[in-house]
């Protein structure tokens, strides 16, 4: 029998399957199509996307200067987001496999392909570009730091987060110290099957 908030996440795991299906369903209203991982758009819809792109000397001069004062602070995260990308890639590569943890497919994560669209204008997609790598990594990070507190530490906190990942409630209730110790192996290999 499920816990009552087992089935609260059974639940919410169903309507994350719901909102996916109807985000695919958008794939045919807006003429594409994904094939072999590569995104395909109709050639009267692709048309018609490079006709509606804002020229680059518009946008610019449309732009207004706080953009423009702001850009070189806003692109400087790409060094720290880099590095975290190589840091959590190599920590995984060999904690995860001393301890038997599944890796994370960062591909899963950071998705990198609005650039394409032809209705962007070259800064657009510098910045569709810039924003998905930066989320894709920092979602693949908590995927990372995640599967490593379920491992080491799943105890939730006396004060719950504003933004748990998808294990926290899984884990052992704050004060639990009765079944900590039985519970703890149990929650590893539920992380290492996975």
């Amino acid at each position: 029998m499920l816990t009552k908030l087992e089935g609260l996440l059974e639940e919410i795991r169903k309507l994350q399957d719901r909102v996916t299906e109807e985000v695919s369903r958008e794939a045919g209203e807006f003429g594409y199509s994904i094939r072999q991982g590569r995104v395909s758009f109709e050639q009267e819809v692709a048309r018609r996307h490079r006709q509606m792109a804002t020229r680059l000397r518009s946008y610019l001069a449309q732009s207004s200067l706080l953009a423009i004062l702001t850009a070189p602070v806003i692109y400087s995260l790409i060094l720290p987001l880099t590095l975290l990308d190589l840091f959590v890639s190599l920590y995984q590569a060999i904690c995860f496999r001393v301890y038997r943890i599944p890796r994370v497919r960062r591909s899963d994560y950071v998705v990198v392909d609005r650039h394409h669209l032809q209705y962007l204008n070259l800064v657009e997609r510098m910045n569709c570009l810039y924003c998905g790598y930066g989320n894709g990594v920092l979602a693949y990070a908590v995927e990372v730091a995640a599967r490593t507190e379920q491992y080491w530490c799943p105890i939730k906190h006396a004060r719950n987060p504003a933004a748990p990942h998808s294990y926290y409630f899984r884990f052992l209730p704050y004060g639990d110290a009765e079944h900590y110790a039985s519970e703890l192996e149990r929650l590893r290999k539920e992380v290492r099957d996975q």
